[in-house]
Order: C-alpha cells, then sequence, then structure tokens
C-alpha cells in the first residue's frame, strides 16, 4: 500500500532540520545512545528516550504521531532495530521504519507492522521504491508474538542486494537488475525514519477495522541505535558510491545470499508469505521482471 504521504513528509522534513544539529557516530558498537545518531521529531510527550538512550518509546495517540529521524543519510550499510510492538486491540495503527530519499524520483526501503484487532496477529509489511517506482508491496505472517519481546528487524543494502531480515532469517531480497531494465537503489541516500502512525483506512484488512483510540496510547519499543552504514556529508554520494573499497558492504560476499539463506528464503514464500505484488494479477497482468530474480528462481 502506498505510505500516507503526509506521515512521510514529516518525518522527511523532521530529518532536514535534525541533520544540522551534528555529524556523529555510526559505528555498530552495542550499545549505542540514540541521541548518537537520531533526533526526536515530535513532541516529547509522544517519543520517549528512555534508559539513557537504550530505549525509545514511540505512542500513538489520536491526533499525535510519534516519530524519530536519523540526523545523516547513508548510501549503503546494515539498518535496523529490535522493536516490541504495542499489544492488544492495535487495529488501524502502523508502526514502521524506513529509509527514504526525497522528490518525486524517491528511493525508499519500508518495514510496517500492521496491527490487528485484539488475539489476531499482526502483519509484516515490506515495499521498495527505486527512483519514484514502488507498489511492490509484500507481506507476512511472523513466527512469533512480536508484542511479546524485541525482536531485530534489519535491512542489509549493498551495490547488488538488498535483504529484508527478521531475526537473521532473510525474509525478502531485492536484486540489483539494473541489467533488465529495472532500477536500483545505488544513487540516492537515505535518512532512516520511525513512526506509529494512523493508517485505519487501509492497515487492518483494507480499513474493515480503523483504530479504537479507547485503546490509546498505542506503544511501540525501539533499541539497537547504532548505524554500519556509509555516512553522505553535504549530500555528496560520490565516497559511498565508489568506495571505500575495504567496506564490508562492498565485500564479495555480501552481494549474494548463500545456498542455506535461498533454502531459508523459499521456505519463508512458501510458508509466511500471503501477499505479493509479484501474484497479483489484478494489479499487475504482466509480471514485474524483477520478481523471479528476487525469489531466486532463476
Amino acid at each position: 500500500m502506498a505510505k500516507f504521504t503526509g506521515i512521510r513528509s514529516l518525518l522527511v522534513l523532521g530529518f532536514v532540520a535534525a541533520a544540522f544539529l551534528a555529524v556523529v557516530c555510526h559505528a555498530a558498537e552495542f550499545p549505542v545512545s540514540f541521541d548518537a545518531n537520531f533526533v526526536v521529531t515530535s513532541d516529547g510527550n509522544h517519543a520517549q528516550v528512555l534508559d539513557g538512550g537504550q530505549v525509545v518509546n514511540l505512542a500513538l495517540v489520536e491526533y499525535s504521531t510519534a516519530t524519530f529521524a536519523s540526523k545523516s543519510s547513508y548510501l549503503f550499510g546494515s539498518i535496523g532495530f529490535n522493536i516490541k510492538l504495542a499489544p492488544g486491540n492495535s487495529a488501524g495503527t502502523v508502526t514502521t521504519f524506513f529509509l527514504a530519499s526525497s522528490g518525486d524520483a524517491h528511493d525508499e526501503l519500508d518495514f510496517e507492522f500492521l496491527g490487528n484487532v485484539s488475539g489476531q496477529p499482526y502483519s509484516l509489511q515490506t515495499n521498495v521504491y527505486a527512483h519514484g517506482v514502488g507498489n511492490r508491496e509484500q507481506r507476512i505472517n511472523l513466527w512469533f508474538d512480536p508484542t511479546a519481546e524485541f525482536h531485530s528487524y534489519t535491512l542489509r543494502w549493498t551495490r547488488e542486494l538488498i535483504t529484508f531480515y527478521v531475526d537473521n532469517t532473510p525474509i525478502r531480497v531485492f536484486r540489483n537488475n539494473e541489467a533488465i531494465g529495472v532500477p536500483y537503489l545505488n544513487s540516492q541516500a537515505m535518512p532512516i525514519l520511525a513512526a506509529v502512525w494512523d493508517g485505519s483506512t487501509w492497515a487492518t484488512q483494507g480499513g474493515k477495522y480503523p483504530i479504537n483510540w479507547a485503546y490509546q496510547p498505542f506503544v511501540a519499543s525501539y533499541q539497537g541505535f547504532g548505524v554500519d552504514g556509509c555516512l553522505v556529508l553535504n549530500d555528496d554520494i560520490s565516497y559511498c558510491a565508489t568506495g571505500p573499497v575495504d567496506a564490508w558492504w562492498n565485500a564479495q560476499h555480501y552481494q549474494y545470499l548463500t545456498p542455506e539463506q535461498i533454502t531459508t528464503l523459499k521456505h519463508v514464500q512458501s510458508n509466511y508469505v500471503y501477499y505479493d505484488y509479484c501474484n497479483d494479477k489484478v494489479r499487475y497482468p504482466i509480471v514485474p521482471p524483477e520478481c523471479v530474480k528476487n525469489w531466486y528462481g532463476s
């Protein structure tokens, strides 16, 4: 589904303001304090930094969205969080982190957790925009309760491969298919953005179940604020785009999945994916060219 554009614009604008604050640490050592790499972009009542910067709680209430954003933009790297989602009746809520550049031809990578009525599981939706072309939604059922404890959700982004991970399990890839005319995300730096927002019109069973505000606040907790990526300074991507040659994201073994990872990915496809744009004949009578390759069908 298309992202709620008002929230996306708010977050990107918040990032732009934050970018003036500092050039900050971007190493992956843990623990890294929230304020080393990130800044709250909504009011402090609904985005609370706790435990000396080791935990951030985002609380959605009626008329107020909770958000934070990175102080810098990145091109390639390993980016993600440990997240514990709001329990109970979360229908209509969307808990997310994503990377997004600006403009009509923007790039974007999304993790979106779609709430549900009490007793029903969350769905995890991922999406990819490349040079302004998106609508590549995939949805999976998770194999655990994401409200009971923290789980890790990570994007590994290299020159040839973007991999979405849940607890180190690859659940989706977007390969560099420029050779067959599919744009790839390798020319636009992106900040990291996070939010809990109102997706009542579409998030839960196509909007059948909107948010019941009697259950507010809807609180999601985030941990893990290190960023192991190539930091872009002054909008100049040349350093990240051409090097450094010794950076891990340029190493050959990070440009593909191992046979074991491909087997795991196909297991996820067979057992947990319940919506894939590649299989939506109404939206795509002709299967998009990247689909077979992204599932390692050939």
